[in-house]
């Protein structure tokens, strides 16, 4: 929302800027997301929209409830407010989560042991300088440990910044296969099958929230037991129960969406290059390129489209059954979540039609006191879609029929927005296969 005195000169000068409602976080944090500064000279007709963008930008940090702007503008000089309400940084979240994929693997097996549980402290914006210190402890059926800080400005012109992290994974049960395009698990009783012990740095050069490159080291450990080399020799590949790759990843985002969580307008593109390299003859090495790019553009007052296409290349030999990651877990085609469709390649698309059916910007919780936490917003979207996706196996196709075929699938569900970012779906669809059912995610789809 603006409050704008107008301005009749055909150029305006900012004249300042000012920022109120920040208790926590730094101006510098602020003032860099903006698409101008003091002293600039601006045509008239384009300065609501670049208060608008850079709006858009502070809001996209993820530290504000809302962000609102006004400004004042006398014999064309210009002075901007922004007025903030952060959000509360520090809480501590409950895990109480399934052990598999998605809801519906879970469901699938009918098993109550399957289910972790634990808390996740996070810190976000240490300092008041959008920094975020995250620690996790899981117990539970999956064991996780996990530490990580962020920091995104350094030096002068704070354009860079660095990550770091560590992580142990422990679980009873381990995916030694994959056939039919089904997971095959092996539980042990006493101990644990799997464990992932992994440290990592990265090196960020951030132009601003929209625009990031990184590249990134990791360090990861992987060990099972004995008898996941009898029941499958190509789990690694080589015969043996243990592996130490080193991994060197670089990234580039531009990510121009009107919000991060729920996008309705603008687009995403990433692209990465990345190779493992196999310590002591644990394993053979590979190279995986990958690019995504989504545009979300609104067609009517409530009516939104969104269409995208994502593609990896994997290049390298004697692929290990744990590397040939292709649809199933991060990506997937809907209609298939109950499926792992593995190979060195895959090309994925979707596209969907949502129409907005409640947009209620603030429901206010009497009980709570803290004005941070006490005013809870709530949209829903009605969403029908079709997604398709190939996969190409070279390596593991044999005895997985989904493989180097076309997948796909449509349908439509029901999408809610609230609080701190949080989506919920619910999702009827239907594939090639003949399969229907219902299928519960969180996050936003594409």
């Amino acid at each position: 929302m603006a409050v704008a005195l107008s301005c009749t000169e055909p150029k305006v000068v900012i004249q300042a800027v000012q920022f109120t409602g920040n208790e926590t976080t730094k101006e510098f944090v602020l003032a860099r997301e903006l698409t101008f500064k003091p002293g600039d000279t601006i045509v008239t007709e384009s300065l609501e929209a670049q208060l608008e963008e850079s709006r858009k930008r502070i809001y996209n940090l993820r530290l504000f409830h809302h962000i609102n702007y006004s400004y004042t503008c006398t014999d064309g000089q210009v002075i901007v407010t922004y007025t903030v309400q952060e959000r509360v940084h520090l809480y501590p979240i409950p895990v109480f989560d399934i052990a598999d994929r998605n809801f519906n693997a879970w469901l699938e097996k009918k098993d109550l042991r399957r289910l972790d549980y634990g808390i996740v402290l996070t810190r976000k914006n240490f300092r008041g300088r959008n920094e975020d210190i995250r620690l996790r402890l899981q117990h539970g059926f999956n064991r996780r440990l996990e530490l990580s800080y962020r920091v995104p400005y350094l030096g002068g012109s704070r354009n860079w910044g660095y990550e770091v992290g560590i992580a142990d994974y422990r679980s009873h049960t381990i995916s030694y296969n994959i056939l039919n395009n089904r997971q095959y698990f092996y539980e042990q009783e006493e101990g644990m099958p799997i464990n992932r012990t992994s440290a990592a740095a990265a090196i960020v050069h951030r132009q601003s929230v929209q625009r990031q490159s990184a590249l990134r080291l990791a360090y990861l450990h992987e060990e099972t037991s004995d008898t996941i080399v009898t029941l499958n020799r190509d789990y690694f590949n080589t015969g043996l129960s243990h592996r130490n790759s080193i991994r060197l990843d670089l990234t580039h985002v531009i990510n121009q969406r009107n919000t991060f969580a729920y996008p309705l307008t603008g687009s995403y593109f990433d692209v990465g290059i990345g190779h493992a390299f196999f310590l002591n003859d644990t394993g053979t090495g590979f190279t995986t390129a990958r690019a995504k790019y989504v545009n979300y553009s609104q067609l009517s007052e409530k009516f939104y489209y969104t269409v995208g296409a994502e593609v990896q290349a994997r290049l390298g030999s004697n692929f290990a059954v744990t590397d040939n990651v292709a649809l199933g877990y991060r990506s997937l085609v809907r209609g298939y979540e109950l499926y792992v469709v593995g190979g060195q390649h895959y090309g994925l698309f979707k596209q969907g039609l949502s129409r907005e059916m409640l947009n209620i910007k603030g429901i206010h919780l009497n009980f709570i006191k803290n004005p941070k936490l006490n005013k809870v917003p709530l949209a829903l979207y009605l969403n029908a879609f079709t997604d398709a996706g190939y996969t190409i196996d070279e390596v593991y196709d044999a005895h997985n029929p989904l493989t180097n075929k076309l997948l796909v699938g449509g349908g439509i569900g029901l999408h809610v927005v609230t609080f701190y970012d949080i989506v919920l779906r619910g999702e009827y669809t239907a594939n090639r296969e003949g399969n229907r059912g219902l299928y519960l995610n969180m996050g936003y789809p594409f």
